[in-house]
């Protein structure tokens, strides 16, 4: 979701705040001012007095951070354990004592300003040895930064800011803690981090049980007996909470939650280890043979969307479709794993918060859709009046990380869908693919005293990332986490561990992995890394991740941290997402406003749309043949040190190719990078091809042309992923952003019959009204629906293109000297011709024809040398392909129009 630094960092932010599958979004951040534009006004100090801000940050046991300009002679740090300070005509009062501050003259140290880069320029106070030993109690109650005059009244007063001094005073020692359900020989503690709580007492199953503090760690425990097995509970929590401006008792299930009732509503005291738990065959269960990441080939995939409209599946929409090798869906998938595919990659599976998981609570739109117009608006207003009660989300709103959601199970109410799920990881373990999650620890789906805020209701304001007023961070268009807080990385390192070990979860995907630090995500890694077959069930070292770095927001530019971004996770053996050949393949980015810009593989240059007016053709050209330049860098794994002539016949690094004022190259070897065409964000490829390509292109030709884009992903070093039904020219009727259309729009259809989704109405007008008068004569255009013959032939040469991938070794290169010796591009310079690259990699030859003419390359080192076209192509499913041919003495490939051709040597 993110470019250039710079140029695209607002449009990121603007984007993210659109996709997220949340009610209500804050509106997007300012967009920088241009250059020679009036310069923006300084923002206005907040009022001196402001107890519902927090503008004072205590960082750690001895030092405040303030920056206030009022004037003083004193400061001090006022407390009330039951709340109720106030300040009126400058006199403080409630107070129960004080905490005296005295200036630091130098400022923060250096240690500090390391570790709070976005507070080294800000005033800084020390806790007057004194009074020391009152923090952790002032710390259990409100907390006022006050300065005052000579005569002692008040001239500044703010709440404070205290995830850090809990961190200094509490972290290293809860970090050791084992919180939740814990059970030893069948009896369970439950265990809950509530330092600033005044008390916290257990609610289970219709009686109150007294729980205790421990006061070096803020841990309350309580033990109970085996009668407590699975019995619901909840903690009540009573706790200053500065959204509230008072004390509460707040009713909250636990955030390490193993289990849960309908609709989240309990906890359930559930052992993940009781054998009951465990599907037939769970204990030896045999894992697919483990590929390295930068060998990884994903589908990404939907629960819901997997099989809600397969009439062949037992259990539509349900984890169990997945045990069922008989229905088309699952069919289809063994087909992709026996020709390569590695992993499939399940958007969100842990606890939602926006969907009813009761089946019967989950409404059905009033209308009869298939018999509506294929341009109609009809379709998406009847599903946008129920999509806020239906049963469908994509689930980017974590209420409980580490349960599986209730809403995909057959019962929601207990723990079937504990193990539901686990037979869902047989079921795709069996057909030989591994399993990816999604995971979304970087935000919640409310903060505060909202019913579906939990952690902000057990510790206020430490498990959010909060502004320099104090208010929560929302860039991610949620309420933001802090993963850089103690506390709240430990909780990212437990959940992922917890799927690992307990779910035989074989990779997970972080969504936002930019708003992570880099530590936090290299922290999981190597937690992972320590789980073994023999220990824990599972080899955590075969365990893959990777995820978004992208740059943007309050944390953008490591202000607060070493992010896990792009440049910055290069070598750690994490892959981050990429975005350059992405963009360069369909043309433009996901987010311009006119979606007919063309790219690579959707006619610019070589087959222009009239609809669009034209443009310069020399300007298309050159930009067609940077395009070009930026999918070699993607070709080669988005290497930063990879070396090749590019269109201007310059000899350049990847790192020197731009993308948008920014590297396009990052990657310190194979396997950093993640290659792409289209995922769940923004259109499937389908349907960006249906904006860009000309209107009186073929669905025959528009099925080539989604082969050609796919390939450039699939045929690249390192990992690459694809929508689940990209494949068979997945439509979801032009719409871009579909996580609350219903299954109307996003359901997967196996069934060639029923057609690939494209014309089922104008797409929901909340994301996409601006673009239907492009819309609405495309989806009326019966041409641009495709039959059989297109969807079953993409998808069968899709796995053409996968088994050569898979088992041709010079796609596997595992460094970047082996990636320079093997990979080149030699017709590479001024004389390139625009629409097509030809790659020489190791005794292969692939040439990438994107234009409407056959196309014949020749490369006159080869001149003598013999190739043919590659078995698995001239034995395949496309009967266009075993047309292209070789002339061994000019070296010369001649490829047929629209096509990706694999030669090999010999």
């Amino acid at each position: 979701m993110t470019r250039s630094p710079r140029r695209a960092a607002t449009a990121v932010a603007a984007a993210v705040l659109a996709l997220c599958a949340t009610a209500a979004a804050p509106a997007a951040p300012t967009a920088p001012a241009a250059a020679g534009s009036r310069p923006a006004t300084a923002p206005t100090p907040p009022p001196p007095v402001d107890l519902g801000k927090a503008t004072a940050q205590w960082i750690d046991r001895d030092t405040v951070v303030w920056p206030t300009t009022a004037g003083g002679t004193g400061q001090s740090l006022a407390y009330a354990p039951d709340g109720g300070i106030t300040v009126t005509d400058g006199e403080l009062t409630g107070a129960a004592g004080r905490l005296r501050l005295n200036p630091v003259p130098d400022g923060l140290t250096p240690a500090q300003r390391a570790a709070y880069p976005h507070l080294k320029d800000h005033p800084a106070y020390t806790i007057d040895p004194r009074d020391r030993q009152l923090a952790r109690t002032a710390l259990r109650g409100q907390v006022v930064a006050a300065r005052h005059d000579a005569d002692g009244r008040v001239t500044a007063a703010t709440g404070v800011q205290i995830p850090g001094v809990l961190d200094d005073l509490y972290g290293t020692r809860a970090a050791r803690a084992a919180l939740g359900p814990v059970f030893h020989h069948g009896r369970p503690t439950l265990a809950l981090w509530a330092p600033t709580a005044r008390t916290v007492t257990l609610e289970l199953d219709g009686r109150t049980v007294p729980m205790r503090r421990d006061a070096s760690n803020g841990v309350w425990r309580v033990t109970g007996d085996r009668s407590w097995r699975d019995k619901p509970y909840r903690y009540q929590v009573t706790v200053w909470a500065p959204s509230a401006g008072r004390v509460v008792t707040n009713k909250v299930t636990d955030p390490y939650s193993t289990a849960l009732t309908a609709n989240s509503a309990r906890s359930l005291v559930t052992d993940l280890g009781d054998p009951r738990l465990a599907p037939k065959g769970w204990s030896t269960l045999k894992k697919p043979e483990a590929v390295p990441l930068r060998d990884a080939q994903i589908q990404e995939l939907h629960v819901r969307d997997f099989s809600i409209a397969d009439p062949t599946s037992r259990h539509p929409g349900r984890y169990r479709a997945f045990t069922e090798a008989g229905s088309d869906g699952m069919k289809h998938l063994k087909r992709l794993a026996d020709a390569g595919t590695s992993h499939v990659h399940l958007l969100p599976v842990f606890d939602l918060g926006t969907v009813p998981e009761l089946r019967s609570q989950q409404a059905e739109p009033d209308c009869a859709l298939p018999a509506l117009p294929a341009d109609s608006e009809r379709q998406q207003e009847c599903t946008g009046a129920v999509a806020a009660r239906d049963g469908y989300n994509w689930g980017y709103d974590p209420l409980h990380y580490t349960v599986p959601e209730g809403s995909y199970a057959t019962d929601p109410d207990g723990t079937a869908r504990t193990r539901e799920f686990r037979q869902m990881v047989q079921g795709l373990n069996r057909t030989g693919l591994r399993t990816v999650m999604d995971v979304v620890y970087n935000h919640t789906v409310a903060h505060g005293q909202d019913e579906k805020s939990v952690l902000d209701r057990i510790v206020p304001g430490y498990y959010h990332r909060l502004l320099e007023d104090g208010a929560v961070a929302t860039s991610t268009c949620c309420s933001n986490t802090a993963p850089e807080h103690r506390m709240m990385a430990k909780l990212v390192v437990d959940s992922v561990v917890t799927w690992a070990r307990q779910y035989k979860v074989d990779g997970f995907r972080f969504d936002l992995m930019g708003h992570h630090p880099k530590a936090n995500i290299l922290a999981v890694r190597k937690a992972l890394d320590a789980l073994t077959p023999e220990k824990d069930g599972v080899d955590g070292k075969a365990i893959i991740l990777y995820g978004e770095g992208w740059n943007f927001g309050e944390v953008a530019d490591d202000a607060r941290f070493v992010q896990a971004t792009q440049a910055n996770m290069a070598g750690t053996g994490i892959a981050t997402f990429s975005d350059r050949a992405r963009d360069a393949v369909r043309g433009g980015g996901p987010f311009d406003e006119d979606p007919g810009v063309q790219g690579f593989a959707s006619g610019l240059f070589t087959d222009p749309d009239p609809s669009s007016g034209g443009g310069d053709p020399a300007e298309e050209r050159a930009r067609l043949l940077h395009y070009q330049d930026l999918i070699k860098v993607g070709l080669s794994g988005n290497l930063k040190d990879f070396t090749f002539t590019d269109t201007g016949g310059k000899r350049v690094k990847g790192s020197e190719v731009d993308y948008n004022g920014a590297p396009a190259g990052y990657a310190d070897a194979p396997g950093d990078a993640l290659a792409y065409a289209d995922a769940h964000d923004n259109e499937t490829l389908y349907d960006a091809l249906a904006f860009k390509l000309p209107q009186r292109t073929t669905a025959a030709d528009r099925a080539r042309m989604q082969v050609l884009a796919m390939a450039t992903a699939t045929l690249s070093q390192g990992p690459a992923l694809s929508q689940a039904g990209t494949d068979r020219l997945r439509s979801k009727s032009l719409d871009r952003n579909s996580f609350d259309s219903g299954d109307w729009f996003n359901a997967l259809h196996w069934d060639c019959r029923a057609g690939n989704g494209f014309g089922r109405g104008l797409p929901p007008a909340a994301d996409n009204k601006a673009k239907w008068p492009y819309a609405r004569p495309l989806l009326a255009d019966p041409a641009l629906r495709p039959g059989c013959a297109e969807i079953t032939g993409s998808a069968d040469a899709y796995r053409d293109l996968l088994r050569i991938r898979t088992t041709e070794p010079a796609f596997s290169q595992s460094t970047t000297d082996g990636v320079q010796a093997a990979l080149s591009f030699p017709l590479s310079g001024p004389t390139e011709t625009p629409g097509v690259i030809t790659m020489r990699l190791g005794p292969l030859v692939v040439v990438f024809n994107a234009t409407p003419e056959r196309q014949r390359q020749t490369v006159g080192t080869l001149a003598g040398e013999r190739y043919r076209l590659h078995p698995v192509q001239a034995d395949g499913a496309d009967r266009v392909v075993r047309s292209a041919g070789y002339q061994r003495d000019s070296g010369t490939f001649e490829v047929p129009a629209r096509t990706v051709a694999v030669f090999t040597r010999g």
